[in-house]
């Protein structure tokens, strides 16, 4: 009869580096998508807030655009110089023409 050797499989250096590295692999992936995903999320929330902060202050600029056009019409403009005491003479008014 034939005795039989038990053949003991050690592991090499260069192996176990691997399985380490793959170990930190499986690890760090999943933290490294939730992280993306937080600062994704915290930037939407970002923009979403940017687009709002310009929505109102196109609001503000329409206002304003449509005071100062009430205000620069000819009606507007002869009420305050009557109210200052001035008077409207045609004759004074020059036209330049290119």
């Amino acid at each position: 009869m034939r005795k039989t050797k038990k053949r003991r499989y050690t592991v090499l250096k260069g192996e176990k580096i691997m399985y380490f590295l793959i170990l930190i692999a499986i690890a760090v992936f999943p933290l490294s998508t939730v992280f993306t995903k937080a600062v994704l999320s915290e930037t939407n929330i970002t923009l979403e807030q940017m687009k709002n902060q310009i929505s109102e202050q196109e609001g503000i600029n329409e206002s304003l655009s449509m005071q100062v056009d009430e205000l620069a019409s000819l009606d507007k403009i002869q009420e305050v110089a009557q109210e200052k005491g001035m008077t409207y003479n045609n004759n004074n008014i020059k036209n330049i023409d290119e």
